[in-house]
């Protein structure tokens, strides 16, 4: 394809012309480029350590597979290969072999999720660059940097980095494909996705409608040729991910660990249940509550389903404040390009981000499964890549008038859902709302008249300064804080399971999840908490303090303040402490003992316990659930056992097989207390009352041990 001329100070093809080619290099691109991603990468790192272990389900996954290389393969919990994470393993890989190099650190786990952050902003703002030109690619870059969500999970070791680092690779393959249409580009882009699928399964699967119909209208060869080049990247869509499942089915599952989240041992049943049919319709065996079709307008365990979904209070602060902008640049990316030719450069690579963000944020919004705030972080690249495309056109465009005033909606809209987002954390920043709203109004005024050209570009950079200072604000605060457990969130404002408000529970928890004991027959109770002591305690027989009380409902309280420290969780008969840190404090747990959302900091003197003749043993202790573990296991270095993985509720392993483990000498210790929502029924149940029966309990720093060796 040929270069056509660009716009000045732009380096993108004016409307109307067919081929993107890449833009000129401007004197001041490079130096910009390098501050862009410098600071990223020291921002991201700084305070890192804060974060602690982070997922500490999946820092233990790490440990495992940084001193066994069968745990690396499968992504094992444990060293000793009892059961997997509930995900594929590749996003581990990285970080195990970074635990390898550098002995296992906070930052030896995290550093990696950063550098994967740095890597996207630089891809996403090539992708942009090419067709749009460098100021667009640059602009991009930035709005993905400061987005919430993206600050926070590129500080931390859950799957998604690595899942959208995967799908930005997938989209870049497909822009050169469009470019010239060779076939190693279509390969490419199935290579990446199916590696996608190593790292969160059918999530990635989201894109490829997109990059296949885009690449099916838009691509340069025949139709047929087009047809065929799609079939050779669904090939190597399989291959690459395929080899993997292939090699878990044929491995004889005895001689391999269990596959965490599935109920019969099935990678199979795990992508296609719970990881994948489940997260839309709620049917999730083995799932931590239920989800199901909810009434129209209702809430169910997730939060609230529809399409204002990504605007309400637990997502909005993560992802929306830039939404409006990049919907409003796709229509008007797509007007300006409307009488292209079929394949358009710059036309293709706007319906590849906005369907993108379409689908995508379609099926978040209506899925009835498990949905998680940070989920969100897969709608940034798309949100990101139209901004910086349609600051752009409506700069170059700015002589139309119909372009001016979709500026100024973009803008006008921009400013609203700021002061939405803001408000719901008035106590934050509290004049920063009242700041965007004034700047807001006057820049929508300011880009709806023709204006001369020094304050058209005033106008601009007070639009561009109304839109990044929320997601600035947020993005300061999230590096700023500490953040552990299952379920991070971004920014001041912290709740639980997409929006879920338990019953009779008033207001929002600050913390999430901390300290958290059930009473006996009654389901877990919830603790609040946030940055220290103890929170404010409900009314026994209602939302009880940290213990529910006998036969009842959950216990919860929505502790608030106090002073820094740590919120511990004790014991409530009939089930153990489950709680942990989540949100935003990583100095909060559910006890020594951790539980289901986060690990616990066993004592100096336990480890010493545990570690004492620990290599003696295949698994050094064995609890309930893998979080339950995760606190021993990366305290010690040594296999724990966890039983039921995740949940508690995967029948791993069954009583006999745990009976024959402890004949046979295998297990030291059965720690007791661990719980989750599974971890009262069926299989954990049993292991925990044989184990009851037939040894003795004695306390150590407030944990209860058995010891598996001495028999009553």
């Amino acid at each position: 394809m040929t270069v056509t001329a660009t716009s000045p100070g732009t380096g993108a093809p004016p409307a109307g012309t067919t081929a993107p080619g890449p833009a000129r290099t401007s004197r001041w691109e490079y130096p910009a480029l390098a501050a862009l991603l410098l600071a990223t990468g020291l921002s991201y790192l700084y305070n890192l350590s804060a974060n602690g272990w982070a997922n500490s389900f999946y820092s233990a996954a790490i440990q495992a597979g940084s001193v066994s290389w069968k745990a690396f393969f499968f992504g094992s919990s444990d060293a000793a290969n009892s059961i997997t994470v509930d995900k594929a393993p590749a996003s581990l890989w990285l970080m195990e072999l970074s635990v390898r190099l550098f002995g296992l650190s906070s930052w030896s786990i995290l550093v990696p999720q950063v550098l994967l952050g740095v890597a996207t902003v630089a891809l996403v703002r090539t992708i942009v660059r090419r067709c749009f030109g460098p100021a667009a690619g640059l602009i991009a870059g930035l709005a993905l940097a400061v987005t919430p969500v993206f600050a926070l999970m590129f500080r931390f070791n859950n799957p998604d980095a690595l899942l959208v680092l995967l799908m930005v690779a997938a989209v870049w393959a497909m822009t050169r494909a469009l470019d010239d249409g060779r076939w190693r580009w279509l390969v490419l882009t199935g290579t990446f996705i199916g590696f996608g699928f190593l790292a969160k399964q059918l999530q990635v699967m989201l894109v490829v409608p997109v990059l296949a119909l885009v690449y099916l209208f838009a691509g340069p060869p025949r139709l047929g040729t087009r047809i065929a080049q799609l079939c050779a990247a669904g090939a190597a869509m399989v291959v690459a991910a395929g080899w993997w499942i292939l090699a878990v089915e044929l491995w004889p599952a005895d001689s391999r660990p269990y596959i965490g989240g599935s109920q019969h041992n099935s990678i199979i049943e795990l992508t296609l249940g719970y990881n994948g049919l489940g997260r839309l319709n709620g049917n999730e065996t083995g799932s931590v509550g239920p989800g199901g079709e909810l009434p129209p307008g209702g809430n169910g365990m997730w939060g609230r389903t529809g399409i204002t979904r990504m605007f309400d209070q637990m997502q909005g602060g993560q992802i929306a404040w830039l939404i409006p902008a990049a919907l409003v640049a796709l229509v008007a990316g797509l007007l300006l390009r409307g009488r292209a030719a079929r394949t358009d450069g710059p036309r293709a690579q706007v319906l590849l981000w906005g369907g993108w963000l379409l689908v995508t944020g379609l099926v978040f919004s209506f899925m009835a499964g498990i949905f998680h705030q940070y989920y969100t972080v897969a709608l940034a690249p798309a949100v990101a890549a139209l901004v910086g495309i349609g600051a752009v056109l409506f700069w170059r465009e700015r002589s139309r008038w119909w372009v001016r005033v979709a500026a100024a909606l973009a803008v006008g809209a921009t400013t609203a859902t700021a002061w939405m987002l803001l408000s719901r954390s008035a106590e934050f920043l509290p004049w920063l709302r009242w700041a965007v709203l004034a700047g807001g109004i006057v820049a929508t005024v300011a880009l709806l008249v023709p204006l001369p050209g020094r304050a058209t570009a005033l106008a601009a950079v007070l639009a561009a300064a109304v839109g990044l200072a929320g997601p600035v604000a947020y993005t300061v605060d999230t590096l700023n804080t500490g953040h552990a457990g299952s379920i991070p969130t971004a920014g001041p404002n912290t709740g639980m399971f997409g929006g879920m408000r338990p019953p009779g529970m008033g207001g929002e928890m600050p913390g999430f999840l901390v300290g958290m004991d059930g009473g006996p027959g009654g389901m877990p109770g919830i603790g609040g908490g946030t940055e220290g002591m103890s929170g404010t305690y409900g009314n026994p027989g209602g939302m009880t303090g940290t213990n529910g009380n006998p036969g009842g409902m959950p216990g919860m309280n929505g502790g608030t303040g106090g002073t820094a420290g740590t919120t511990d969780g004790g014991t409530g008969p009939g089930g153990g402490a489950i709680g942990g840190a989540g949100g935003r404090d990583g100095n909060h747990r559910g006890g020594p003992g951790g539980g289901f959302l986060n690990a616990g900091r066993p004592s100096d003197g336990l480890v010493a316990l545990l570690r004492e003749n620990g290599d003696a043993y295949t698994w050094a202790a064995a609890t309930i659930s893998a979080n339950g573990a995760a606190g021993y296991q990366l305290a010690t270095e040594l296999p724990v056992m966890p039983i039921g993985g995740f949940n508690g509720s995967d029948p791993s392993p069954t009583l006999e097989q745990f009976q024959r483990y402890v004949a046979f000498g295998q297990i030291h210790y059965f720690i007791g207390g661990g719980s989750g929502p599974g971890g009262r029924q069926g299989t954990t149940s049993a292991i925990s009352q044989w184990v009851a029966d037939n040894f003795t309990a004695k306390e150590v720093d407030g944990v209860t041990l058995y010891d598996l060796t001495a028999p009553k």
